[in-house]
């Protein structure tokens, strides 16, 4: 059954008197994304400490502006079912538009520290003096900081924006036929745990990446131009998507004794994933031990091709009580 998602303006003061009758009403989402609030880290830690105290399960996406993150708040919400979600934002300097690298990557370092979930939020020609260049910059530093995903708002309108002096009409269909292969191979797809592996696997940048994946989804009619949806498409039907698109590219780039770990890799980390989000159990036919694949020598994916190995076994992933594992059948 499709999930109902209605959008509902209210006062921060009301949601606070709402939240204890959201299970009443069936609610098991809220997404606040107040400006106002975002900047405010008392209030974004006392929103936390209501529904700490919920008796019933509440998942809250929390807009969250960088200057407001600290180790305190990290901590917080690592604590909860929420994501914060974090815009990157650029600012005019002079002829330039520039982002501030060195406090998102601090305050990503805290996020990844603490083990909260947080994702970007970012756009493309909004602001006087953008260029693609700049955008898939920006794309690049934020997939470097590990994000478990990167949202961008400009897809919600499915047309192509009109060009600008700086920025043409064909540079709009470049950045948003990337941020679309993004949000489907990346964050739909949950490739958060082994995307930077891949990548310096393939010797190539992110926004080259979703490029180049861009261009498949086109040949395949799986495009933004094709109406695709991957909010509901299954995950396991991204990650088909993902298997073959990454087993091309490897042969492309002369690295094809390297895709089966890459394969494993993929395979075990969704179906962890899927158990999470779904409660799905898996059975598993892998080339490498689990014990490999789930340690630190998987992060090079070449190195480990080279002193791992290969050990062909069937893997059950399966809810231990509350906490999710595996064995080797």
């Amino acid at each position: 059954m499709k999930k109902e998602i209605r959008a509902i303006e209210f006062s921060v003061d009301s949601l606070f008197k709402e939240l204890d009758s959201l299970a009443e009403k069936g609610v098991t989402e809220v997404f606040v994304h107040d400006v106002s609030l975002s900047k405010n880290k008392a209030e974004l830690l006392r929103l936390l400490s209501a529904v700490e105290k919920l008796d019933f399960p509440l998942f809250v996406s929390l807009l969250t502006d960088a200057c407001a993150l600290d180790r305190e708040l990290c901590a917080r919400a690592s604590e909860l079912s929420c994501s914060l979600e974090v815009p990157l934002l650029c600012q005019q300097k002079g002829d330039a538009l520039l982002f501030d690298r060195h406090l998102y990557a601090k305050k990503a370092a805290l996020l990844n520290q603490a083990g909260a979930v947080f994702g970007f939020d970012m756009d493309w020609a909004s602001q006087p003096g953008d260029r693609a260049k700049l955008f898939r910059e920006r794309l690049d530093f934020a997939v470097d900081q590990y994000p478990n995903h990167i949202n961008f708002r400009q897809l919600e309108d499915r047309s192509v924006q009109k060009g600008t002096a700086v920025f043409s009409s064909r540079d709009m269909e470049l950045c948003r036929d990337i941020a679309f292969a993004c949000q489907t191979f990346y964050s739909e797809g949950r490739a958060v745990a082994w995307f930077k592996s891949v990548l310096e696997s393939l010797r190539i940048k992110p926004s080259s990446f979703f490029a180049d994946f861009a261009e498949w989804q086109r040949c395949n009619n799986c495009s933004i131009e094709n109406d695709f949806n991957p909010y509901e498409t299954p995950h396991g039907e991204i990650e088909k998507m993902q298997l073959v698109f990454l087993e091309q590219k490897y042969e492309e780039k002369n690295r094809s004794s390297l895709f089966e770990a890459v394969r494993d890799l993929i395979v075990l980390n969704g179906a962890f994933s899927r158990l999470v989000a779904e409660g799905e159990e898996s059975v598993l036919h892998l080339s490498y031990s689990p014990d490999d694949l789930l340690s630190p020598s998987a992060c090079d994916i070449a190195s480990f091709c080279d002193s791992v190995p290969m050990e062909d076994s069937e893997v059950k992933v399966y809810n231990a009580g509350d906490c999710p594992d595996y064995r080797i059948l």
